[in-house]
């Protein structure tokens, strides 16, 4: 069992989502940057898909009721384990009542706890991933118990850490694909969406990020059709919407432009007045 001492700010259980459930309006959910992800259960041998924690901008503290081995990937908050700093992207063994902590935002917005064979919270509907109305739970609370398997062998750590090119949380580019009515965009409309400088809102979260900056809009409207994470959306007010994994699997907005799985990884390690530009994959 894992006990959690303080949440933090948005602690949520995630795994690869659910797919195959949008023709009954469940969205993918799932952990928001896949690559930083499977990269904490690849350092454990894990399967990809395992649940992990995902820890949003940090402040947070568990304690190990079990043995087990854990990797951290992703953004950076100073953790340590009973008050000793730990590196990110590589395997620690952890014992039983250790504390592990997380501080300091060093960069990133978002970092994965795995454990050794993944977190053990309910399935609903082929997936642990959290999101309101779904399951028990939408985050995690103060006093939670989550579980996992105890680890009885292999408790060894590893001297060596994987290096991460920072590339993946500085880079402003975003690579993407013209969306289904990227063509019904003047070409000046089509050529300030892919030069122009956005900035991220205050409005990001799980559902979406919203761009501070204007385009025009004089499409016409059009029928609700699918969106998928990674979309576009040009609302009527002519903001830019980028939806993200808990997003909804219908919309009635002009679908722009879609992110490239990459670009969303890089995306979901920003925030709010952080810059993006997009740039269109031939």
């Amino acid at each position: 069992m894992l006990k959690v001492l303080k949440a933090g700010f948005f602690t949520t259980i995630q795994d690869k989502g659910r797919i195959g459930f949008a023709s009954i309006g469940v969205p993918v959910s799932g952990v928001m940057d896949s690559f930083s992800a499977d990269l904490a259960n690849g350092i454990l041998n894990n399967s990809l898909k395992n649940a992990v924690l995902e820890i949003t901008l940090g402040a947070c503290k568990f304690q190990f009721l079990e043995n087990t081995v854990i990797c951290i990937s992703g953004g950076d908050f100073s953790p340590t384990i009973n008050e000793k700093k730990i590196q990110l992207n590589k395997r620690i063994v952890v014992h039983k009542n250790d504390i592990l902590s997380f501080g300091k935002v060093n960069y990133g917005v978002r970092c994965y706890l795995a454990v050794k064979r993944g977190f053990l919270s309910e399935m609903k509907l082929n997936s642990s991933s959290f999101y309101q109305n779904i399951t028990a739970d939408f985050i995690i609370k103060k006093n939670d118990l989550i579980p996992f398997s105890e680890c009885k062998e292999d408790l060894s750590s590893t001297n060596t850490s994987i290096k991460i090119d920072k590339i993946h949380f500085e880079n402003p580019i975003l690579e993407c694909y013209k969306g289904p009515e990227f063509d019904l965009l003047n070409e000046n409309q089509q050529e300030k969406l892919v030069s122009q400088i956005f900035s991220i809102s205050k409005d990001n979260s799980r559902m979406g990020y919203k761009l501070y900056e204007v385009l025009e809009n004089n499409l016409p409207q059009i029928l609700t059709s699918s969106v998928l994470p990674g979309t576009v959306q040009l609302t009527p007010l002519g903001k830019l919407i980028v939806l993200m994994r808990d997003c909804q699997v219908t919309g009635g907005y002009p679908r722009v432009l879609q992110l490239s799985e990459k670009a969303i990884n890089q995306l979901v390690q920003k925030t709010t007045y952080n810059k993006i530009q997009f740039t269109l994959m031939l």
